[in-house]
């Protein structure tokens, strides 16, 4: 976390980075309700009319971006504030691109350094304060701008992918740069900073992607991939029997793979689904009932069901693991876990009860 400082805009407007620190106040340790919108400048971009269009060839993005940049490396001794109200009317990617990489070159790190930093402490417009992460994540941060980054990068859905990749390449510890604003941002943001962690190939990474990165919301399956993969789920699998929580946080992960068709790895398409399956089934019967637990195995048995493994080789595996889970759920302790959830009202009960009981043949009814 970093104090914004540096002098205010001739308006007297909210700089972008004073928006996420004064929210981070409000919010410690904890994502930012809608990713920080609404941004200070959000009348200015309403009434700005055409939106800058994205080019319809992705290899030109961030052209327009680079010719202000070098037009102003180039003049003698310019200062950063003349670029402040310069891109207001181009479109600025929120992506590393390597035209404003070639610009940053272009300029020599320090100028690169000194003109972003100067850009996300003092942009009163998310345009100039983008182009100034931008030209951080092109030139590679120091120690020092890691708390800038990150203040930034909490207002994740528009500044998360550069803040992401910006800490990915911070000098010593990226990993811990990186797991603090995994902690705090959700959504978009979220997938763009477990892209990053999982490419770290860090044990710490490898622990957060398992036990933390899936929390939930539906663009889960976008990064679902990395999870698995980044976090080598079929090494990590084996340690579930004795780790009750490690085994729910599996559980969450497999629940996200049977509805990641068309974003990420499914379990059908994963040529680990069979034994890391096995284990996981292993952990839950040795553990015992939980609602969680029953809900899982329901939905997993229904889509192994509907689902032929992907590899001929392994369905004799599949049809066994299936079996496995469906008869959890006929077992006395876990069947009254079910009519007790239901008894209790839990929706994810009434869910299974209503949509996937009969399919599976399970006897859940509060009449019986």
């Amino acid at each position: 976390m970093i104090t914004p400082d540096g002098p205010k805009s001739p308006e007297h407007r909210k700089t972008l980075l004073g928006h996420a620190f004064e929210l981070s106040g409000r919010y410690p340790g904890q994502p930012l309700p809608r990713d920080g919108y609404p941004f200070p400048d959000d009348d200015e971009h309403r009434r700005r009319g055409r939106i800058p269009r994205a080019p319809e060839d992705p290899r030109r993005a961030g052209a327009a971006v680079s010719r202000i940049l070098i037009k102003h490396f180039v003049a003698a001794d310019p200062h950063p504030s003349r670029l402040a109200a310069a891109f207001h009317h181009v479109h600025v990617p929120i992506y590393p691109r390597g035209h404003i990489k070639w610009a940053a070159r272009e300029a020599g790190r320090d100028r690169a350094l000194e003109t972003g930093r100067w850009l996300i402490r003092n942009g009163t417009d998310r345009c100039a304060a983008t182009v100034g992460l931008a030209l951080l994540e092109a030139a590679g941060i120091t120690d020092d701008d890691i708390g800038l980054v990150q203040t930034i990068g909490l207002l994740s859905n528009h500044f998360g992918p550069l803040a992401a990749r910006a800490l990915e390449k911070a000098p010593g510890d990226a990993t811990t740069a990186l797991l603090w604003l995994a902690d705090r941002v959700t959504g978009w943001g979220r997938v763009n900073v477990v892209a990053s962690l999982a490419r770290l190939d860090d044990p710490d990474a490898r622990w957060w992607l398992l036990h933390k990165a899936v929390d939930g919301d539906f663009l889960n399956a976008e990064f679902i991939t990395q999870v698995v993969r980044g976090g080598r789920l079929h090494e990590a699998v084996r340690d579930c029997e004795t780790d009750p929580e490690l085994t729910d946080c599996v559980g969450r992960i497999l629940g996200v793979m049977t509805e990641s068709q068309g974003m990420g790895v499914t379990l059908r398409g994963y040529e680990h689904a069979v034994p890391v399956l096995t284990a996981h089934h292993r952990a839950v019967a040795r553990h015992g009932p939980t609602l969680h637990r029953y809900s899982l195995a329901a939905v997993i048995a229904r889509y192994m069901g509907r689902t032929a493994a992907a590899d001929t080789a392994s369905s004799p595996g599949w049809e066994a693991v299936r079996s496995a889970y469906r008869g959890l759920l006929d077992q006395a302790d876990w069947h009254q876990v079910a009519l007790t959830g239901l008894a209790d009202g839990d929706r994810g009960m009434r869910w299974i009860a209503d949509s996937i009981a009969s399919e599976l043949g399970l006897a859940l009814s509060l009449e019986e």
